[in-house]
């Protein structure tokens, strides 16, 4: 009966979106309650776990989100980003520029959330879509697929840094082995993927970006772009280094740490851009202000949708609907692998955190790394990957993904969705292979 009235709630959302176009965080909102109420959570409940979900993900997100709207900002209006863009379509080429955002994609994706960096990395996206004059989704697409395939194989990333201390995997092996997977899948599931849904247009959002042409002497230079637009992932690397080779408890332990927690390397990274972007090219700090005022007010509706996103997710935590299914898949018969990616993937599907599904999954599939003797570093992985599947509604990532790019809820499901699976299915294809030959 869980997975029914799971089913029901998401064909529900769907209908109140696309057929009664409601907006999508009112109806996150409501269909999270009748969810709630119909998988027995007493009434009383619902609306508390619904504050706790959207609270617990704006918390986390909120302060991100918003100092990475206004670092986008400043890179736009500063000329920065323009440069950047410039700069690549020059080395690479109109037509390879999608491996361009794919390669960027694919280093700032080792040290961030996929949340934090795709904030950071949306308004390159949107300068280089304009600048070499090709569709959003060219460069979206390749983006969004190597931040994915981070998030799911690549230590000192957060999640399978988390899941390899679960499994007691040997990190740096689960690294060698998430490369040898990570790569080819980045390369699938963004360029060669977009190349299957070119056919779907779309336009950058209103307000999320306004393209204006800078002189050569109007931008700043190259290095100081990208070292600005890279102070959060140099500060969050250093801080993940740090947690793998120092003692806890030490000066330059606890000094990196902080530095490297994404709300301090943010903050950062907007107070270098109010000089790098503002003071240091003629702006006054009113007009700094406006601007980022402006980046600001260009998300809000964004982060209530996220959070609408989140409370869903955990409305289906707390009413137990995640542990449900996850035990049924525990269940069966499976192999320690295939079983670590089927409990991961039905929790994701239920939860939509890609997070909680795996470090979810890791707790239920551990005890089968020390009775069969399987590989911990490709339990990891294979954990990883069934946590990337599909990305329903019910995931934060999916309005991200939608809002952003300014996609209908079809569409979304066409491009992100697919996207998503293609490297959940790769992943455990790429771990099936390597378990041949260990």
């Amino acid at each position: 009966m869980p997975l029914v009235i799971l089913a029901v709630g998401i064909l529900v959302l769907f209908f109140l979106i696309v057929k009664v176009k409601l907006n999508s965080f009112l109806s996150l909102l409501l269909v999270a309650g009748l969810v709630g109420f119909a998988e027995g959570l007493p009434i009383g409940q619902i609306v508390p776990v619904i504050e706790k979900g959207l609270g617990g993900t704006l918390g986390g997100l909120a302060i991100v989100v918003s100092f990475g709207a206004i670092l986008g900002k400043l890179m736009a209006e500063s000329g920065g980003a323009q440069r950047i863009a410039t700069t690549l379509i020059k080395v690479f080429g109109r037509e390879n520029i999608k491996w361009a955002v794919c390669l960027t994609g694919f280093i700032v994706g080792i040290a961030l959330f996929y949340e934090i960096g795709f904030v950071l990395l949306i308004p390159l996206v949107f300068t280089i879509a304009a600048a070499a004059k090709i569709p959003l989704l060219e460069a979206g697409i390749p983006m969004a697929a190597a931040l994915s395939v981070t998030h799911g194989f690549l230590p000192p990333h957060p999640g399978p840094t988390a899941i390899s201390i679960i499994y007691n995997a040997d990190i740096g092996l689960t690294l060698v082995y998430g490369a040898i997977i990570a790569i080819p899948t980045a390369i699938v599931a963004g360029p060669l993927f977009y190349g299957t849904v070119k056919h779907i247009k779309t336009e950058i959002p209103e307000g999320l970006f306004e393209p204006k042409v800078f002189t050569d002497e109007e931008m700043p230079g190259f290095g100081i772009s990208v070292f600005t637009a890279l102070v959060p992932v140099f500060l969050m690397a250093a801080a993940a280094i740090a947690k793998m080779e120092l003692a806890k408890g030490t000066p330059v332990f606890d000094v990196l740490t902080f530095l490297g927690t994404p709300d301090i390397a943010l903050t950062i990274s907007i107070l270098i851009a109010f000089y790098t972007f503002g003071i240091g090219r003629g702006k006054s700090v009113v007009d700094i202000m406006k601007i980022a005022q402006d980046g600001i007010v260009a998300i809000a509706m964004i982060l209530l949708i996220v959070g609408g996103g989140g409370a869903l997710k955990q409305i289906l935590i707390d009413s137990g609907v995640g542990s449900y299914i996850g035990t049924l898949a525990a269940g069966s018969n499976l192999s320690p692998l295939l079983l670590a990616w089927t409990v991961a993937a039905v929790i994701r599907i239920a939860c939509g955190s890609a997070t909680v599904a795996a470090l979810t999954a890791g707790g239920i599939a551990a005890p089968v790394v020390a009775v069969t003797g399987v590989s911990p570093e490709l339990m990891v992985l294979a954990t990883g990957a069934g946590s990337l599947i599909i990305s329903p509604p019910n995931d934060p990532g999916f309005w991200l993904f939608k809002e952003f790019f300014g996609l209908t809820v079809k569409n979304t499901v066409r491009t992100w969705c697919v996207l998503e699976t293609i490297i959940s299915v790769m992943g455990l294809a790429g771990v099936l292979i390597i378990s041949m030959f260990i």
